[in-house]
């Protein structure tokens, strides 16, 4: 067990996944140059199937964007190990960088305004719309597609939380180099895979009446089956992030917070699983 943790921790996910957000902006650049937010749909399927290799690079920067995130996560994991040598705030300001990095995944997703991007849109608004008081408001900052349809997510996707998860990330971030070089291997799988695998599109299918969200959200969708958006939208994915913010050996509650987040995983995945197979 120690050796397998050993060897996980000497891996490079951290240059991993800033040479993955490297391909992802760069590649999201392009795509930007070709998408109107007014029309969403029309915009993404312009992109595919008029615009020289449009389709291409919009699978780059899908693919590269989920590596980023993922690749974040291991590295968030293979650091762990060192949290008790940051400070309260550094380590949840470089924890707080993972909801970020799920937000401009999730409004990826909502901007391709096909039947899952719209109806995942739609949800989350719902969900904000749900919070007493202040609900409104954050809606109006982060999402807004009744009033604004894609203009205020379009705008937070390239640079509201761009410039939120840089300013939460820099200190940490500012460590790292990422020669090519030394990447050669992994960036040209991601660049080669992006040929063969189409990025995801789903426009409306008549008599559907079930749509799966984002491998990300399936788990959330699920329970809101079951529970009141406040409760399966906010309070229940705010405590996961609320336990990792304090999970630090140091922290007297150590063990108890470790079995929640464990816990609390494990449930997403079962509840990410029956999502997926409805």
């Amino acid at each position: 067990m120690k050796l397998i943790r050993k060897t996980f921790e000497d891996i490079r996910w951290g240059e991993f996944s800033l040479l993955s957000l490297y391909i992802s902006v760069l590649s999201g650049i392009i795509v930007g140059l070709q998408y109107d937010p007014a029309t969403p749909l029309y915009s993404v399927t312009t992109l595919d199937m008029l615009v020289p290799f449009g389709g291409y690079f919009r699978s780059l920067h899908f693919y590269s964007s989920q590596l980023f995130f993922l690749f974040s996560i291991c590295h968030l994991i293979g650091i762990f190990s060192q949290a008790q040598s940051y400070s309260d705030k550094q380590w949840v300001m470089l924890t707080a960088t993972l909801p970020v990095a799920l937000l401009i995944l999730f409004t990826g997703y909502v901007l391709r305004g096909d039947a899952t991007g719209f109806s995942a849109g739609m949800i989350a608004e719902a969900i904000l719309l749900d919070i007493p008081f202040i609900g409104s408001t954050i809606n109006n900052l982060l999402f807004s597609i009744s009033d604004s349809g894609m203009k205020r997510i379009y705008l937070n996707h390239i640079i509201g939380f761009g410039l939120l998860w840089g300013w939460l990330a820099w200190s940490h971030v500012k460590k790292y180099r990422v020669p090519f070089n030394r990447h050669i291997i992994l960036s040209i799988s991601i660049f080669i895979f992006s040929v063969f695998v189409t990025a995801p599109f789903e426009p409306d299918h008549l008599g559907v009446t079930h749509i799966n969200g984002p491998w990300f959200f399936l788990g959330l969708q699920e329970l809101l089956r079951y529970l009141p958006p406040l409760l399966a939208g906010v309070i229940f994915p705010a405590s996961l992030l609320f336990a990792i913010a304090y999970l630090q050996k140091k922290n007297s509650k150590f063990t108890l917070l470790l079995l929640f987040v464990l816990s609390w995983l494990f449930f997403y995945a079962i509840l990410s699983v029956i999502g997926l197979n409805r």
